[in-house]
């Protein structure tokens, strides 16, 4: 969603109605959204949704159909000069409020449970319900981006080159990739961004978030700086697979209101864009999933308040600006290596309860380079 909206005020107004029958609309549960203001701050959440129907489950591996597999709560500042990209842990149980199930067969009553099951029996209206209520803020749109889409948009840009630092043969998804650094296209981008069982395996999901984290960032430095933007055919071609592939709320289905919002977002550079994951921990109940850290509601605060966030959650962000972001798989702190290849804020307690997390300044340290080249490692990236 940031590259799209950093690329759609520059499409002419034939172009418009083309692409604006494109995207799909889906309706928030209830509520008013807050009032549409281009010179206000704007919360956008963005998912990427797993579904197998269709075209989407061609080649796709798993049997867990219909989960939000990626989740990003997109700030942008209401003086455009800076914007965040925070992760949300699929696996990380929380409390979700009741929600009308998407199958129409009533209302699920909600409970501690895992982040990604809002969107399998609520969909995208549950999802932005538990992040409202889990963050205390007030989300303007929501984006849905499907596996097809992902894949097209890749393509329209010509790849995407990765740094895979070892072979990955993931039997579970079935999905394999060879080490080295090389351009991914299509099917081999999406496995890149969606493999967690062979790469990255120590710390499974947060470790894929990390690299897609990267992928995206690589995504938006191609499109804004390797000549999509003056080319006029390949710019089309960009946003026309990637209005396919969305699916909005109806006020972000106008691409006039997209390009006025793009047109404000020109301020902001690569540099301060920066992608981070909110601050987790394993849940004691579970070493499998995960719950936000206490220090989670200081960064809700920052934002709901739109406010930079302060360096104990930005000192190994992936920022689109930096040299790495060039190649996605490589930490931001070090240089791609690899040979070349072919082609009150709840938080889920100990109990499994919800309690009220402090919201006082974090005194959380900010991470060594040492603890950086550790994550990245575990997380699948070259170092």
């Amino acid at each position: 969603m940031a590259v799209l909206l950093m690329v759609v005020s520059t499409i002419a107004v034939v172009a418009y109605k083309r692409l604006e029958g494109n995207i799909g609309t889906a309706q928030f549960l209830a509520g008013p959204r807050p009032t549409e203001e281009v010179k206000g701050p704007i919360n956008v959440l963005v998912m990427g949704s797993d579904t197998r129907e269709g075209a989407n489950g061609k080649g796709i591996g798993g049997d867990t159909p219909g989960l939000s597999d990626t989740t990003i709560l997109l700030h942008l500042s209401a003086n455009r000069q800076f914007a965040y990209g925070v992760s949300l842990p699929r696996d990380a149980m929380v409390q979700r409020p009741a929600c009308p199930r998407k199958n129409g067969n009533g209302v699920d009553p909600g409970g501690i449970t895992q982040f990604n099951a809002a969107y399998a029996i609520g969909g995208p209206a549950c999802t932005v319900k538990t992040v409202e209520a889990l963050t205390g803020i007030r989300i303007n749109h929501f984006v849905v981006v499907d596996f097809v889409g992902f894949k097209s948009m890749v393509n329209a840009i010509n790849g995407v080159t990765v740094c895979v630092p070892q072979e990955v043969n993931d039997t579970v998804g079935h999905i394999r990739l060879p080490a080295g650094t090389y351009k991914v296209n299509g099917q081999q981008a999406l496995d890149y961004v969606r493999v967690r069982h062979d790469l990255g395996a120590p710390t499974g999901d947060i470790g894929r978030m990390k690299r897609q984290q990267s992928f995206i960032s690589a995504m938006i430095k191609k499109v804004v700086s390797a000549g999509t933007l003056a080319n006029p055919v390949r710019l089309l071609k960009f946003l026309d697979a990637a209005t396919n592939s969305l699916t909005t709320d109806p006020g972000f289905a106008n691409l006039k209101q997209l390009a006025s919002l793009g047109s404000s977002l020109k301020n902001i550079g690569l540099d301060n864009v920066k992608f981070i994951t909110v601050p987790w921990e394993p849940w004691s109940q579970d070493i499998n999933r995960v719950a936000w850290k206490p220090e989670a509601a200081q960064l809700w605060k920052l934002i709901r308040r739109d406010k930079p966030l302060t360096p104990e959650f930005t000192s190994d962000a992936v920022t689109p600006g930096s040299d790495s972001a060039a190649t996605a798989g490589v930490s931001p702190t070090s240089t791609p290596t690899g040979s070349a290849s072919p082609s009150k804020t709840p938080t889920a307690s100990s109990s499994g309860a919800t309690s009220g997390a402090s919201s006082s300044p974090s005194s959380t340290p900010t991470k060594s380079e040492e603890q950086k080249k550790a994550d990245a490692q575990a997380a699948g990236l070259c170092t």
